[in-house]
């Protein structure tokens, strides 16, 4: 699958959002390195602490059928620039992508930028800092 055809994944699963609150949908494809596609749209809740964005739904989803080897993903939404992903959408991307794994994202008027997960979330927190030393 090509950046071309994983941006239109994620373009058509925005789609499925449930937005009644915000009216902002989000679609995201994550693509493993074995070829195969997993999607996700945001989910809202009148309590808004407990919804979810496209791209953890996407990884969640990857990551509840034992997959955690990923290639690449793509964000889409009805935005004036390329969506960028929220503060704790980069923090679980970042525990699950390598580095340099390059994420898309995409608005609705065909711009794109591309990223690596090092260039979304520099100095992140990660796995190895909760590591008692001493």
């Amino acid at each position: 699958m090509n950046k071309s055809e994983l941006l239109k994944e994620a373009i058509a699963i925005k789609d499925k959002a449930y937005v009644p609150y915000s009216k902002f949908p989000v679609g995201a494809a994550l693509l493993t390195r074995s070829g195969k596609l997993y999607t996700g749209c945001n989910i809202e809740n009148a309590a808004y602490p407990v919804s979810c964005c496209a791209e953890r739904v996407a990884i969640f989803k990857a990551i509840s059928d034992g997959i955690y080897d990923f290639a690449e993903m793509a964000v889409a939404a009805q935005t004036e620039r390329p969506v960028p992903p929220c503060g704790s959408c980069r923090q679980v991307m970042s525990e699950f992508f390598d580095s340099g794994m390059k994420v898309h994202l995409t608005n609705l008027h065909g711009q794109t930028k591309t990223l690596t997960m090092d260039e979304l979330l520099p100095f992140s927190f990660q796995s190895e800092d909760m590591i008692e030393r001493g």
